[in-house]
């Protein structure tokens, strides 16, 4: 037995082997398994299958323990039939793969004969049904020729019919170039006509160049002179621009002087307190002063610009409707928020600007803030029975008739009563814009 050639196995039946092989493994205790499949023992069946079937196949053949072992687990899980293998026995029934793998891990008495024998059936069924393929396949080569033969006849008549549509666009082609050709002829024969016209309106545009270069000559030598007199009369009107300067200079100079020698006669120097101050101390608050200058006109009065030129008017007054400002840009945040808030920037916009600044709140039982307030800054809560617009209504009051009076209120009737006393009125939307560039 020993002397005959190793057995090669069909590869489905070698398949069939290998699975057998692979589920017993898992039954095995490790130290009767082979060092190179101890790794994969604890492997599913279907992971040895794939991890190490080359290995399961050479210790098969060469380990003769460890394949009666595999063959005894073998025998007693494929039940009737192991023990029919074990004994010798070929069931006719059986399936030859299934026989042939057994035969081969069990060895039972003659197991080389009988192994032969059932490779040679299993060979003799694959003769079979690759003979029975064979056929199905010439018969589908058939089928194929058929379909082939019937498209190719289709094809062939498609392919006639686009030769006679061809054929007929061709004469239609040869019968619109004869057209063309004639057409082509009659056009060429009007290009000469108009080649000739062209020719003619070239020699009276070339004159009428000529005409014209000699007008534009004319021209400049007129734009020459009136540049001159242009010239002459930015002159005269530069001296007579400097005499006007000179003597409006030599008027304010005299103004200024009169008056600087009137303050000194009436002995009238820079108050110690505004007329605001008046108002504010009904209110027990603290005030700050007010400086500016000369401002720019010229803009709208939507424009924050414009703001920042009534500010710079000299000795500007800006008295600002607290609340009326602060529920107009900041309404989300709690009222001693909105205070605080508007008081820091109208801090920054005093310092920017110079001018003094007052700012009005509904008393309602509010107390006075105690901590220090910006400079040029003062701020005034009105007292119970008194809105903030009466409050506002008296700071304009007071000033002096010509000095520059600022209130900040989209209040109807508080905006009326200022421009009455003669004040700028300022929308609490243009100073909340103007806060945002600070």
């Amino acid at each position: 037995m020993t002397d005959r050639a190793p057995v090669v196995l069909p590869e489905e039946i070698r398949r069939r082997v290998v699975s057998y092989a692979s589920d017993a493994l898992g039954h095995l205790p490790l130290d009767q398994i082979p060092g190179p499949l101890r790794a994969i023992a604890r492997f599913t069946p279907s992971r040895r299958v794939r991890h190490a079937a080359a290995e399961i196949v050479s210790l098969l053949a060469t380990d003769d323990d460890f394949r009666e072992r595999i063959g005894e687990l073998i025998a007693q899980a494929s039940g009737e039939l192991g023990k029919a293998v074990s004994a010798g026995a070929v069931p006719a029934a059986a399936d030859p793969v299934e026989v042939a793998a057994l035969t081969y891990l069990v060895r039972p008495e003659g197991w080389h004969d009988q192994l032969e024998a059932l490779l040679a059936d299993v060979r003799g069924r694959q003769g079979e049904v690759a003979h029975a393929g064979q056929a199905d396949e010439v018969s589908r080569l058939r089928e194929q020729l058929e379909t082939a033969r019937t498209q190719h006849r289709a094809e062939v008549e498609k392919l006639r019919e686009q030769a006679r549509s061809a054929r007929k666009e061709a004469e239609e082609a040869q019968s619109r170039i004869r057209e063309l050709t004639r057409a082509a002829r009659a056009a060429q024969t009007e290009a000469d006509k108009a080649n000739a016209a062209a020719s003619t309106e070239r020699g009276r545009l070339a004159a009428a160049r000529s005409e014209g270069d000699a007008e534009v000559r004319r021209l400049r030598a007129r734009v020459a002179e009136v540049e001159d007199a242009l010239r002459s009369a930015r002159q005269a009107t530069r001296e007579e621009r400097s005499v006007d300067e000179a003597r409006l200079w030599l008027l304010l100079e005299t103004i200024n002087q009169a008056s600087r020698g009137l303050q000194r006669e009436l002995a009238i120097n820079r108050p110690d307190t505004m007329p605001a101050d008046a108002v504010a101390s009904e209110q027990q608050l603290a005030s700050g002063g007010a400086v500016g200058e000369p401002a720019v006109r010229g803009l709208n009065a939507d424009d924050p610009a414009w703001l920042d030129q009534l500010l710079a008017l000299p000795t500007a007054h800006l008295i600002v409707d607290g609340y009326n400002v602060t529920k107009t840009g900041f309404a989300q945040l709690s009222l001693e928020r909105q205070r605080g808030r508007l008081i820091s920037a109208m801090g920054v916009l005093a310092a920017r600007t110079g001018a003094e600044t007052t700012i009005v709140f509904d008393g309602n039982g509010v107390a006075a803030p105690t901590g220090p307030l910006p400079r040029r800054v003062r701020v005034l809560f009105s007292p119970a029975g008194v809105t903030a617009d009466e409050v506002i209504r008296r700071l304009a009051r007071a000033e002096p008739a010509g000095r520059p009076v600022i209130v900040v209120s989209s209040d109807r009737e508080v905006a009326e009563g200022v421009r009455r006393a003669g004040g700028y009125v300022v929308t609490s939307a243009l100073l909340v814009r103007r806060m945002s560039r600070s």
